[in-house]
């Protein structure tokens, strides 16, 4: 039997959530290792790219979120088979990556002043251009691939998700309102059966 490590930081956050739901749905057995900051700096050196989250695969080292997830999607029904069409899904992995890259540094901005115009600016810009974007991406839903989730939804639903958590100041959680199908998707995520099983779990 395959034995599959997904190791990421002990929060139920970004890169390594999405890979975690990705497992889950796929119904794989894992083991869920959660490093803190000290276990961290003490196993940087030796991932591949010196980040998380990683995959080990019966101790060989996947990294890179979306090179794991298209790992695990391809494998398990969580990604279309048809080329163009996993190009597509894997497109708006890239945007989302794009996103976090973009609003990284606006995320960890310390001065009080300057995070607020910062975060203001972008939920009036950047995040509005960003959403439009991905809008257009979305078909009649309500996932990407019409009835069934696929990995590309899983990593909607944690990136824009936490945009409407209320937990980042200065950015309204009504930021995607003008989105009505990228809110229906990150909903359908929210209500699928897995990820409700998931979350009940801890």
């Amino acid at each position: 039997m395959t034995r599959y490590k997904l190791t990421y930081f002990d929060a139920p956050v970004s890169r390594g959530e999405e890979c975690r739901l990705a497992l889950h749905l796929s119904a794989l057995p894992f083991e869920d290792e959660r490093l803190s900051s000290d276990q961290w700096a003490a196993r940087k050196e030796s991932t591949p790219f010196g980040a998380l989250p990683v995959l080990t695969v019966d101790g060989r080292q996947l990294a890179q979120s979306n090179a794991i997830l298209r790992f695990i999607g391809s494998q398990h029904g969580l990604h279309p088979a048809e080329p163009f069409e996993a190009a597509l899904h894997e497109s708006v992995l890239c945007a989302v990556e794009d996103l976090r890259t973009r609003m990284g540094p606006i995320i960890r901005i310390k001065d009080e002043t300057e995070k607020k115009r910062a975060r203001q600016e972008a939920a009036a810009g950047y995040l509005q251009e960003w959403g439009a974007a991905v809008e257009r991406q979305i078909g009649t839903g309500p996932f990407l691939a019409g009835a069934k989730p696929c990995v590309a939804d899983l990593k909607l639903f944690v990136a824009a998700g936490a945009y409407l958590k209320g937990t980042i100041d200065y950015i309204p959680t009504d930021v995607f309102r003008p989105f009505p199908k990228l809110l229906r998707l990150v909903e359908a995520v929210r209500q699928h059966p897995k990820v409700v099983d998931w979350y009940a779990r801890k």
